[in-house]
């Protein structure tokens, strides 16, 4: 736990302007993005303090894996049923504002604007699905 990170203290419920979404794991948070680039823009996020991206192992894949689990459970539980017009991934460091995993799970990808195409761009040098 570190308390001079936002996602340390929004997963332990200290932030109370963050609302949590129902996650069906005790080891991950949902909850909405405060700059979402699409109409659903929410970031999934691990209970324990993880570095980005770039410090996942192979032993992580797991983890990764219910990341995406209760991205798509998410979407689902708010109406959005066409798996294939999203985009999840994670920003590259030194393009990401918090250095504690998260992944972006935005939908419909289809509707992002034109910033946020750039920002969210599939296997760019800053972001990666």
């Amino acid at each position: 736990y570190d308390g001079k990170c936002v996602f340390c203290r929004i997963a332990r419920r200290e932030e109370p302007g963050t609302a949590l979404l129902p996650c069906q794991y005790e080891d991950l948070v949902c909850f909405r993005d405060i700059r979402p680039g699409a109409p659903h823009h929410y970031l999934v996020v691990p209970v324990e303090h993880m570095g980005n991206c770039k410090t996942l192992k192979s032993e992580h894949i797991p983890i990764v894996k219910r990341m995406m689990e209760v991205g798509r459970s998410v979407l689902q539980k708010n109406n959005f049923s066409d798996l294939n017009d999203v985009r999840m991934g994670f920003h590259w460091p030194p393009f990401c504002s918090i250095s504690h995993l998260h992944l972006h799970v935005l939908a419909p990808a289809s509707q992002l604007g034109f910033l946020s195409r750039l920002i969210y761009r599939i296997n760019s040098y800053w972001f990666i699905t």
